[in-house]
């Protein structure tokens, strides 16, 4: 259920209609090649973490494959994306509530569910499990929900309603009113709703059988994309008009309200709501995974390395969730100065990610078959030639983003701290080669 609701995240339902907006109809490409790029990684991820699940995934792979300057940078990056999104997803979520009951400050109810699901990791990985369970089972009964009813009102089966064959598709301005350029747009704006799919990875590293839950969740990565985003995008766009501000700024609610769910904006809300409370409950989980994986070779204060009697990496979860805080403090306080550059430079970690998994997964192959062929239990599908595609594609997008106005500013900023934290793990790693020590355990 960890694998199946990490691909829907509350991008989905509410970032959505930016991408509509950017490629129409189109933006069906813009998820097929996003949704591909994640599916190729995915299975790179899959080939390594089934041969060896450890809580560090990627970072300890990068560690092995390319160095302990690449294992260091890109875990540290990934942790502190996650901190930043639990700052963005805590302001998401107060914001619902407040809606809810205006008697409430929003910081209070920030703070609120930041604790309640700090309690739920703190407790045990059980708890997590079990909490991520629920929000994934949710949101996928939704999701769904979705498909089933837009699908029967597409065809004209609901009552009240008629078949509304391509129309929509095709006559406000074609499949493409914008042409191909926009779906490249369209790509960037959602290309980063998919990040979350490695988290399935860092927590089969705690499972009763790593290896087996590992490649059933990066082998049914393929019907997950194709079902849950295509399949509930196709609903849209073949329902409705793209260009209708309805669609544009909330295209689930609108085809709700279209087919007439009555008080379809608060079920959405409490849909979103869910998403959000699953993203901050995974990504306090992944963030402190991280953190505990890189105290654990080194690169992290040793506390962060240690569990306590339930098993937790209390100090590694207390360091997340404190920045996370900070964080909130300051999406309230300088919203526009310091969270910005903290949503900035953290916004293009997806892409960092993704690419480090492909450099890794070339070299952790030929280890893997010197070394114990017996561990391929999942292979990547013609290797090494979609592999170097894999990277191809990413390099393209990350080329493509400081084309676009909206992307280079996030992707300046990501590239520079990405290179600040580079240099520390540079320097880092030559210190450790001269003195002997601080060498990470394999």
């Amino acid at each position: 259920m960890i694998a199946i609701g990490g691909v829907i995240g509350a991008g989905l339902f509410v970032g959505s209609g930016a991408g509509i907006r950017a490629a129409g109809p189109g933006i069906l490409l813009s998820y097929a090649l996003a949704g591909l790029l994640v599916v190729l990684v995915m299975r790179m991820l899959g080939e390594m973490a089934a041969a060896h699940p450890t809580s560090g995934s990627f970072s300890a792979y990068a560690d092995r494959a390319l160095g302990r300057w690449a294992g260091f940078t890109i875990g540290w990056l990934y942790w502190f994306f996650w901190v930043v999104v639990l700052a963005v997803e805590a302001t998401a979520g107060a914001a619902i509530l407040t809606d809810w009951v205006p008697a409430v400050p929003q910081w209070a109810f920030a703070l609120a569910v930041m604790v309640l699901l700090t309690g739920t990791n703190l407790f045990s990985v059980g708890s997590y499990g079990e909490f991520e369970f629920w929000f994934a089972g949710i949101k996928v009964v939704a999701i769904a929900a979705f498909i089933v009813v837009g699908g029967l009102a597409v065809f004209g089966v609901l009552p009240d309603t008629e078949a509304v064959g391509t129309a929509n598709l095709l006559d406000h301005g074609g499949f493409l009113p914008d042409g191909y350029g926009a779906v490249l747009s369209g790509m960037l704006l959602v290309v980063f709703s998919f990040m979350g799919s490695e988290i399935v990875t860092l927590a089969a590293g705690e499972s009763a059988e790593p290896e087996k839950a590992v490649s059933r969740a990066t082998n049914s990565v393929i019907w997950r994309i194709a079902v849950f985003y295509l399949g509930s995008i196709l609903i849209v766009v073949t329902l409705l008009p793209w260009d209708s501000q309805e669609v544009r700024t909330s295209p689930y609610v609108a085809v709700l309200e279209e087919v007439g769910i009555p008080g379809a904006a608060r079920v959405m809300d409490v849909i979103v709501l869910t998403a959000v409370l699953s993203c901050l409950n995974s990504g306090l989980f992944t963030a402190s995974r991280m953190a505990f994986s890189l105290g654990r070779r080194g690169d992290a204060p040793a506390a962060f390395g240690r569990v306590n009697r339930r098993g937790v990496p209390a100090a590694a979860i207390w360091a997340s969730v404190a920045f996370g805080f900070v964080a909130v403090v300051f999406n309230y306080t300088s919203p526009d100065t310091v969270f910005e550059f903290l949503l900035n430079s953290s916004g293009a970690v997806a892409l960092f990610v993704w690419l480090v998994i492909c450099l890794s997964q070339l070299r952790m192959r030929r280890i893997l078959e010197r070394e114990a062929p017996h561990r391929l239990t999942v292979r990547m599908w013609l290797f090494p030639y979609l592999t170097w595609a894999t990277i191809g594609l990413i390099l393209f997008v990350v080329a493509y983003m400081f084309t676009e106005e909206a992307g280079r500013e996030q992707m300046t900023m990501s590239v520079l701290v990405g290179a600040l934290v580079l240099v520390v793990g540079v320097v880092r790693q030559r210190r450790g080669s001269r003195t002997g020590v601080g060498v990470p355990p394999r």
